[in-house]
C-alpha cells in the first residue's frame, strides 16, 4: 500500500521521488549502526580483585572480535603485568612463565574458547600489581592482536594469625600454664594463713575445758539463796 502525497503546484512525481529516498536513507543508517556494533573487539576482566598472602586468586577473562577465524586460528593467550603492554609473565603457546611465577601460574583455557581463568598460587606481596590479558589469533584478514586497556588491579592482604582467630583457646592455654606453674609451689600467704588457723583451733581446744571447769567451780561455790 502506497501513500500518495500531493505537493502544492500539483507535482505528485516529486512526492514519489521523496518517498523512494526515505527507505534508502533508513537502510543506510541501520547498516551504519550495525557496522559499529559488529566491528568491535575487546577483553573483559574484573577491575579489582583482592587475595590473601599465601592463598590463591583467580582472574576471569573473556574476549570478543568481529573477524572470521582462519582455518587454523592459532589462538594465543598472553598475560602481562604492571602497565599496558608491560612485562610478559605468561604465554600459552610456548608455555613461557616468568621466573617470579614459576610453579604458581595455571591458565584454565583451551582453544577455541573465548573465556577462561588465570589462577595465581601462593600469593606474596610482590604479586600486587595490574594484570593484562592479551589475545593473538589468525583471521581471514590476517593476524589480529589486542588486550585489555584497564587490566585487573590485584591487592594482597595479610593472613589473619591463628592467635587472632581463636582468642578463647589462647586464654585457656595461658590459664592452664598458670596452673601448671603454681602446682608445685604453694602460695606463701596461703601457707601462713593455714598455720594461723591451726594455732587458733588448737588453742581453742586446750582453753575451752579450762573455762568450763572454772565456770562449774564458780557455780558450786556461789551462796545459796
Amino acid at each position: 500500500m502506497a501513500l500518495l502525497v500531493s505537493l502544492p503546484g500539483g507535482i505528485p512525481d516529486m512526492a514519489w521521488f521523496l518517498l523512494l529516498l526515505l527507505p534508502a536513507a533508513c537502510l543506510q543508517a541501520g547498516n551504519s549502526a550495525e557496522s559499529n556494533r559488529v566491528n568491535t573487539f575487546g577483553v573483559n576482566q574484573p577491575a579489582h580483585l583482592s587475595g590473601v598472602q599465601g592463598g590463591s586468586i583467580e582472574i576471569p577473562f573473556s574476549f570478543y572480535f568481529p573477524w572470521e577465524l582462519a582455518k587454523d586460528p592459532q589462538m594465543r593467550i598472553l598475560w602481562r603485568r604492571k602497565y599496558l603492554y608491560g612485562e610478559l609473565i605468561y604465554n600459552s603457546s610456548s608455555g613461557f612463565i616468568h621466573e617470579h611465577f614459576k610453579g604458581r601460574l595455571i591458565l584454565n583455557w583451551t582453544q577455541p574458547q573465548t573465556s577462561g581463568v588465570l589462577r595465581i598460587l601462593d600469593l606474596n606481596k610482590k604479586d600486587r600489581t595490574v594484570y593484562f590479558c592479551q589475545i593473538h589469533l589468525n583471521t581471514k584478514r590476517g593476524v589480529q592482536s589486542w588486550q585489555s586497556t584497564d587490566g585487573t588491579q590485584l591487592t594482597i592482604t595479610h593472613a589473619v594469625s591463628k592467635t587472632m582467630q581463636s582468642p578463647f583457646i589462647v586464654t585457656s592455654a595461658v590459664t592452664t600454664a598458670g596452673l601448671e606453674d603454681t602446682e608445685g609451689q604453694r602460695n606463701p600467704s596461703l601457707v601462713n594463713l593455714g598455720a594461723i588457723i591451726g594455732v587458733v583451733v588448737a588453742t581453742a581446744v586446750l582453753i575451752t575445758p579450762v573455762y568450763v571447769m572454772l565456770i562449774f567451780l564458780w557455780w558450786k561455790k556461789r551462796p545459796a539463796d
